[in-house]
């Protein structure tokens, strides 16, 4: 669905909701501050919504830009504060070079096992998990496989968990963390760190496993296979040597 909602409707959709939200909870007796974060956790929520990091700090910076601008709000100077906070727990500022928070589609990796193959019980690590989503397309394809979910930022680790619990869940950093216990990593990051994904998986996977990428390829690397997504977008295939 987020792919298929037009910008700015995901912008206008999350600035509405939280303005709305604001009003109730101040109508509900709520004081200023505590009706400003909860409408700013509404907004950073919808954030996930953005295409690209711009759209989403756009849609999660709005509602409170546009509260101070509109001066309805007595709160105090540090109160302001509060929003930013908010955005850094979700988006870390040393995870935005990364991937951003944006779904896998729930098909798309489809065709995955059927030339990838892993023997039953085998560990599969999605790298930067955000909310589950390339998780539970995993689980499509790998119903008796071993699914693990690492994501840098622990609020998108606790909603993966509560998410998928069926998969073993970790807050941590994918470049810290150890690829060589994996029969399969899955990246949906950006087009920059597909020569350091390369990197790692080449020093620390072992020989037959897979490295496997939605949307960017891993020039550095020959894929066994180029895959299609239902939206078109390809998922390139390799096998470690």
């Amino acid at each position: 669905m987020a792919a298929r909602l037009i910008w700015p409707l995901p912008a206008l959709l999350a600035w509405a909701g939280a303005w709305g939200l604001f009003l109730l909870l101040q109508r509900a007796g709520w004081s200023s501050l505590a009706a400003l974060v909860v409408a700013c956790l509404l907004g950073i929520g919808f954030s996930v919504l953005g295409g690209t990091t711009m759209r989403r700090v756009m849609i999660a910076v709005g509602f409170p830009l546009s509260l101070a601008v509109s001066g309805m709000a007595q709160i105090p100077a540090w109160g302001w504060l509060l929003p930013l906070a908010l955005l850094l727990m979700i988006y870390p500022l040393n995870a935005w070079r990364d991937a951003p928070v944006f779904p896998t589609p729930r098909h798309a990796l489809r065709d995955l096992a059927a030339n990838a193959p892993v023997a039953d019980g085998a560990l599969i690590m999605d790298a930067g998990c955000g909310l589950g989503d390339g998780l539970k397309a995993l689980r499509l394809g790998y119903p008796r496989a071993q699914l693990h979910g690492l994501e840098w930022s622990w609020p998108l680790r606790a909603a993966c968990a509560l998410r998928c619990p069926w998969a073993r869940v970790r807050q941590g950093d994918i470049w810290r963390a150890d690829w060589s216990p994996y029969a399969m990593v899955y990246l949906f990051q950006r087009p920059e760190s597909m020569d350091r994904a390369a990197e790692k998986a080449k020093a620390q996977m072992r020989s037959g496993a897979w490295l496997v990428s939605l949307e960017f390829e891993i020039t550095r690397l020959t894929p066994q296979a180029r895959l299609l997504s239902p939206d078109g977008r390809p998922v390139w295939v390799y096998q470690m040597a």
